[in-house]
């Protein structure tokens, strides 16, 4: 059976490095124009990396604030695809369906509430210490 290399849905495609960058950049896309709760997250991150600089944090700082925000996209990320699939499989209510979905989605709630406690212990002795 021949199988169209064009055809990036087929089980069989490889396609090329670069061009998986490519789908991998419209997935980010798509992420970012559709779901609410990645733009919260990008705001506070913005927010988050504005404050770094404005206490001028430390290189490890740096790279466990980066390490957090990361974090959080990547989550909200494949929790959206997890939903999508799960919207894929069933248009119909189903408890599964739905315990699917309330997993992916405390798994964000998980990482974002390790995530302001994170933020406390980084910035509480900048904070502290501007008062």
């Amino acid at each position: 059976m021949h199988m169209d290399s064009r055809d990036r849905n087929n089980k069989g495609y490889r396609g090329s490095f670069t061009r998986s960058f490519f789908f991998a950049f419209e997935g980010l896309l798509f992420v970012l124009r559709t779901e609410r709760n990645i733009k919260f997250h990008l705001v506070i991150a913005l927010m988050m990396i504005g404050l770094s600089l404005y206490f001028d944090i430390t290189k490890v700082e740096w790279m466990i604030l980066f390490l957090v925000i990361g974090g959080m996209f990547v989550i909200e990320i494949i929790n959206t695809a997890i939903e999508n699939v799960v919207d894929l499989v069933t248009e119909e209510f189903h408890p599964l369906a739905k315990t699917a979905k309330d997993v992916a989605a405390s798994a964000a709630l998980v990482f974002a509430c390790i995530s302001v406690i994170i933020g406390v212990i980084l910035f509480g002795p900048y904070i502290m210490g501007y008062l």
